[in-house]
């Protein structure tokens, strides 16, 4: 048996046959014909010196070397697949495309969007916006701006960048604005809250830790997204709780107060790059973003 790697035709051959389960489908997806992959089959079970497939009915079944062999060869396969693809994109001047949530992208890294292009020309900065459904592993995103607790994916570069602060916010317009400004933080007891459905957990873990019992919080309006939520206390909606960086233009605009301050969560906000990235626009962005909220909170 030859330690040698297998001719890179016979592994493709059957990573084909082993993922669609059919020598035919296989065939059609490498554009060859059946006898072409049959021929690669067994030239690999050849090699190996161990059976892949046996037969089952007039189909084939992967045998445990075949599925050790199939898991291996899909994640070598991806990986190239996903690493030929960034090569290709660098090589075309392709931009750099960073996930992050809709609220984070609205309300902080779109007013400081002409900023970075302004100190990053080269970067080509595009953005991407969803809410818990975006994944740098996936082909076509280059890195995640994402609030998130420590510990980090294996398979992730991570850039901190600076630690989670949360508060209540509430604008001048809410009608209780004088009547709880000034007041300790016991007072929000007997305010109906306006809550996220996308952060449940903000208020409790607010609540425990300035000395207030969560099950003693009541709940007025909630809101799908963060980013609405925070639309509705500039509106004068009520209280809503908030990520200082997200409410930091309110606050010095006069439209949001935050009269009890901000509490340290365990969560960071971070820039997740994938271990395959081939460039080092990451680090110039990871780099960027941290003096922007340093300057901000200085």
């Amino acid at each position: 048996m030859s330690h040698d790697l297998p001719p890179l035709n016979a592994l493709r051959a059957f990573e084909a046959t082993a993922r669609l389960n059919s020598v035919s489908q296989a065939a059609e997806q490498l554009h060859v014909t059946h006898g072409a992959v049959s021929r690669q089959l067994k030239l690999l079970e050849e090699h190996l010196g161990v059976a892949l497939f046996s037969k089952e009915g007039r189909g084939l079944k992967l045998t445990d070397a075949g599925q050790r062999l199939r898991d291996a060869s899909s994640d070598a396969f991806e990986r190239l697949r996903s690493v030929c693809a960034e090569l290709s994109q660098v090589g075309s001047d392709a931009p750099f495309v960073l996930g992050c949530s809709g609220s984070l992208l609205a309300r902080w890294f779109i007013p400081r969007l002409g900023r970075l292009n302004a100190d990053l020309p080269d970067l080509r900065l595009h953005l991407s916006a969803g809410e818990g459904d975006l994944d740098p592993r996936r082909p076509g995103l280059d890195a995640l701006l994402v609030f998130a607790e420590p510990p980090w994916p294996a398979d992730m570069t991570v850039h901190t960048l600076a630690s989670e602060r949360i508060g209540p916010v509430l604008s001048p317009l809410y009608e209780g604005f004088e009547r709880l400004r000034g007041q300790p933080v016991q007072v929000l007891a007997e305010e109906k809250l306006l809550h996220t459905s996308s952060r449940p957990q903000a208020w409790p873990s607010w609540a425990r830790h300035n000395g207030l019992a969560p099950e003693a919080l009541a709940y007025g309006q909630g809101f799908e997204h963060l980013y609405y939520l925070l639309e509705a206390a500039v509106a004068g909606l009520g209280v809503a709780i908030a990520p200082q960086p997200l409410v930091s233009d309110d606050l010095r605009a006069g439209r949001l107060a935050a009269p009890w301050g901000f509490s340290e969560t365990p969560a960071r906000l971070a820039l997740w790059v994938p271990r395959r990235a081939a460039d080092g626009r990451a680090v110039q962005l990871a780099r960027w973003l941290k003096a922007e909220l340093a300057r901000q909170n200085s």
